[in-house]
């Protein structure tokens, strides 16, 4: 796939991504998402996540999370940027919020995993 013309560390973290997927395609999954026009890119609200995470779940968002609605789950969630009130509801509902190069380090395998765009 070509890497369209990111910045250096977006395009580093595609390329990792991009490696990873040759042995787990969740990988590869989450790097097209990247990979995306920005006009086209991915911005995922929390009430989004709320519907369709389950409680403990893992999921990995590759765009920006935005913090309209409620989330009342403890959900662990990579996103490649954060809105500061998305960051405030996760971790206030008991979560944790990840990038995504944490989590391909934390789950190299991308088992569990779900992705959310």
């Amino acid at each position: 796939m070509k890497i369209r013309d990111k910045s250096p560390l977006t395009r580093a973290l595609i390329e990792n991504l991009q490696k990873m997927g040759s042995k787990n395609p969740i990988w590869k999954a989450v790097a097209k998402g990247l990979n995306r026009p920005e006009r086209n890119g991915y911005e995922v609200n929390l009430l989004r996540i709320e519907k369709y995470a389950k409680p403990k779940e893992s999921i990995v968002v590759p765009g920006v999370v935005l913090g309209a609605g409620e989330i009342k789950k403890a959900v662990t969630v990579a996103a490649l940027r954060f809105s500061g009130a998305a960051r405030k509801k996760i971790e206030k509902a008991g979560g944790k919020c990840l990038t995504i190069e944490e989590m391909a380090k934390e789950n190299p395998k991308g088992k569990g995993l779900r992705i959310i765009g």
